[in-house]
């Protein structure tokens, strides 16, 4: 099965990505120079989830999955990337793939409605990165601890960057994402080719 995506989409896509993976990587350098602790919490802030979650929603799910596993591949070029740069693309891309899910469910979804998918789709985003850096911990730090032990000191040392990513995810979904949707589907979407 062959899929071509039309030129304005491929290039609204490389715009998303090109944007979430420059936010990404500029919220990382942030963080490293920020002189207290708090990198876990900084590089949350950002459009990552956002965007791939949109542009699934704006051209398919398979568009979608794209946008959030290269915006994770390209960011992790330019920061500290390693073994979890593969996951966590999956995930992210996830995010994108169910945001094709989601407008064929709510083609016109309300404030509300976006609002409670994010804080949905975050948490179950952040369990997974929380369940894997769990288990990379269990496998190569401390393989004669209990996994479940492991993986609830990974849970509580990663809630103030859900909290964070629930936030910000939140207010982007609401404020950010109908706008970039109506732009492009005005841009791409209605006007013909």
């Amino acid at each position: 099965m062959k899929m071509k995506i039309p030129v304005k989409q491929l290039s609204a896509i490389s715009l998303l990505v090109a944007t979430a993976a420059t936010v990404r990587v500029g919220m990382n350098w942030v963080a490293l120079a920020i002189a207290i602790p708090i990198y876990g919490v900084v590089v949350k802030i950002g459009l990552s989830e956002t965007l791939a979650f949109t542009s699934g929603f704006a051209f398919g799910p398979i568009q979608g999955f794209i946008t959030g596993a290269l915006i994770i591949l390209i960011s992790d070029l330019f920061t500290m990337a390693g073994l979890w740069t593969p996951f966590i693309a999956i995930i992210i891309g996830m995010l994108g793939f169910l945001g094709g899910i989601f407008r064929h469910l709510k083609s016109n979804p309300s404030i509300i409605v976006l609002g409670t998918a994010a804080i949905v789709l975050t948490l179950i985003s952040e369990l997974f990165q929380n369940i894997w850096f769990g288990w990379y911990m269990w496998s190569f730090y401390t393989p004669g601890t209990p996994f479940l032990l492991v993986f609830a000191t990974a849970l509580v040392d990663g809630l103030p960057s859900m909290i964070t990513a629930v936030i910000s995810n939140t207010i982007l979904f609401m404020m950010v994402m109908p706008r970039i949707i109506k732009i492009l589907q005005e841009w791409i979407i209605l006007k013909p080719q």
